[in-house]
């Protein structure tokens, strides 16, 4: 169930992403916009994990490292490749997944969460991102997030032709009210989209790290204390990764109809019932 709504959600985006580019330049608009999602989805595919990595100042440890013998003894039990697995030097508790793929993926963590979190509770941890791995969810996250940068910079192109005096609904006497009406609205429609696939996927790597872990009260017990930990110690980044994090990692935003992640409360409550 959660693949068909990510699969519809996706769908959506892509429609709404032609639907801009035709609205503010007919088929050439359509074209364009459609070479420049080709063109970000491939940087993104292919270098998100070492931009993200370095962005983090992430290091990568070796294999008598626990990071590292728990994610081995997870990948075995769930018969996945072994990950790269880094640290990253912060004192806020978080961790996330990157990668095409399963055969090029990378687990991180941070310092804080290794201090925080017993064994059994980093499980839980590190098989939740590991899930994220095996559904491809890094990939599915990577082209939402592309997908509504591209619908946002085709908004902006129009906002500023209008401004001067050009564009498609000058010439064929659209109306003025229905061109700002979309420049306000596709936006948010993308956010929303976007949004929405985060949490569907979140909700399912919860599922699929329980069933890698075994048991899912690990899980369970680390998401309530990183939500508490990480609203004190806020990870100080990129905005932009916040939906790679297991727990949103930064203070504010719009609230959850924004939001890149569930409730905590209901992710808990759908683990353990």
């Amino acid at each position: 169930m959660g693949g068909l709504k990510t699969t519809l959600l996706m769908a959506s985006l892509g429609a709404l992403f032609i639907f801009i580019g035709g609205a503010f330049g007919g088929q050439s608009g359509i074209i364009i916009a459609f070479l420049f999602a080709v063109v970000m989805n491939g940087v993104s595919y292919w270098f998100s994990d070492k931009i993200v990595l370095r962005m983090h100042k992430a290091v990568e440890v070796g294999p008598d490292h626990p990071l590292a013998r728990i994610t081995r003894r997870l990948t075995t039990k769930a018969n996945m490749p072994m990950p790269k697995v880094y640290a990253i030097p912060s004192d806020s508790p978080n961790a996330f997944a990157t990668g095409r793929d399963p055969h090029h993926a990378a687990v991180a963590a941070t310092d804080g969460l290794m201090r925080m979190l017993p064994e059994s509770e980093l499980e839980g941890v590190i098989a939740h991102e590991l899930a994220h791995i095996k559904h491809r969810d890094i990939l599915i996250s990577s082209v939402a997030a592309t997908l509504a940068a591209a619908i946002l910079a085709v908004v902006r192109m129009a906002q500023f032709a209008s401004f001067f005096g050009g564009g498609r609904d000058d010439n064929r006497g659209g109306n003025p009210l229905a061109l700002i009406g979309t420049i306000i609205l596709a936006p948010i429609a993308a956010m929303l989209i976007q949004a929405t696939i985060s949490r569907a996927r979140e909700f399912e790597a919860d599922r699929g790290g329980a069933e890698i872990a075994g048991t899912p009260m690990g899980l369970a017990n680390a998401l309530r204390k990183i939500d508490v930990a990480a609203k004190q110690i806020p990870l100080t980044s990129n905005p932009a990764a916040s939906h790679m994090y297991i727990v949103k990692p930064f203070m504010g935003g719009l609230g959850n109809l924004f939001s890149t992640h569930p409730p905590t409360e209901e992710r808990i409550k759908r683990l353990i019932g």
